[in-house]
């Protein structure tokens, strides 16, 4: 009899120890919800880096939507560039099969950057000075060099292959960059950097 008393002494003992274990863990998780709640927000650039309200740029991919106000175009294709364990990446996209051909530029330099470029064909220049003036605008040349790219999507170049690039840049910063892929011709691009979150991104999948 002493026995069975004496189990349900300690069953008692270990159900109120757990009960008031149970109930202080509310109460912590309570206070900490409420602390919280009541804490000001702080003011934050919706542009900031660290904010990217309309999508991560890193993430971009063939088949995604990007939405740059009331303008809407699908990525048709990526191509992942490297150089000396240096990463960056460029997306081809379109309102329609017809529309000009753009392009958006990521890359971490050393923060978040973006570029947005329209493909300039009737521009017949190669990269040969140091400056260049295009439609009254002055740009000098910033840097240059040899890298490898893989294709994703359609960008109407191989898998994977090799690119120079030389890249100039205005006083006002307007960007114009030459490409030449697999040794082939220069493509003439025309640009400006925009701010991180200025446009939305709707994934694809």
């Amino acid at each position: 009899m002493s026995s069975n008393i004496l189990i349900t002494v300690l069953v008692f003992i270990i159900v109120v120890l757990i009960t008031v274990i149970v109930i202080r863990r509310r109460a912590a998780s309570r206070r900490k919800f409420e602390e919280n709640a009541a804490a000001p927000r702080r003011p934050q650039d919706p542009f900031a880096p660290e904010q990217n309200a309309g999508g991560d740029p890193e993430t971009i991919k063939a088949g995604d939507l990007l939405e740059f106000g009331n303008e809407k175009f699908f990525v048709r294709g990526t191509l992942r560039i490297s150089e000396g364990g240096y990463d960056w990446a460029e997306h081809f996209f379109q309102a329609d099969q017809s529309a000009t051909r753009l392009w958006l530029t990521v890359e971490n330099d050393p923060d978040l950057q973006v570029s947005r470029w329209s493909d300039r064909p009737e521009l017949d220049i190669e990269p040969k000075a140091k400056t260049i003036t295009i439609e009254g605008t002055e740009y000098k040349l910033v840097e240059h060099g040899t890298a490898s790219y893989r294709s994703e999507g359609t960008t109407g170049l191989n898998e994977k292959g090799g690119v120079d690039y030389v890249d100039y840049e205005s006083d006002d910063h307007k960007l114009l960059a030459f490409e030449r892929f697999d040794h082939g011709r220069w493509e003439v691009s025309t640009g400006e950097s925009i701010p991180v979150g200025s446009f939305t991104i709707y994934s694809g999948s």
